[in-house]
């Protein structure tokens, strides 16, 4: 079971539709709506068929491993509309992170939650007010 973290704290799962691995998406005559990307994954290979996609779930196979981070700053300056969502070993310390870098939401296990509970993860809901890089900027 997965718990999904957004702005308003933990909330069910929501999205119904079949997810696809990136490999598979060229093989799906059916325009998948929902993409898995890897952690080494190159967005650029989703440039003619981001406007096909509804939802981009990127994975974090440790928290240690920010190349997600990256990934969804690519697909938002790329023009991705869509719902992006971080998977795996996000921690709460970086849900701010992961919201500036254009992630709508965060999907973890239930084994994480319950070591950080739905308080932590509010606690960064406000990720736009300690954004210290504008800080600096005035």
């Amino acid at each position: 079971m997965t718990v999904v973290v957004n702005d308003a704290g933990f909330a069910s799962d929501d999205w119904t539709a079949p997810i696809v691995a990136l490999d598979a998406l060229a093989a799906n005559d059916g325009g998948a709506v929902a993409v898995d990307l890897a952690s080494d994954a190159e967005p650029g290979r989703l440039a003619d068929r981001l406007d096909t996609i509804d939802m981009i779930r990127v994975d974090f196979p440790s928290f240690a491993d920010g190349r997600g981070f990256t990934i969804a700053a690519q697909l938002r300056r790329m023009g991705f509309q869509g719902r992006l969502r971080a998977r795996g070993h996000v921690i709460a310390d970086q849900y701010a992170m992961a919201r500036r870098s254009g992630f709508d939401e965060v999907e973890i296990d239930e084994a994480l939650a319950a070591r950080q509970p739905e308080d932590q993860w509010l606690r960064r809901a406000d990720w736009q007010a300690h954004n210290y890089q504008a800080r600096l900027r005035g």
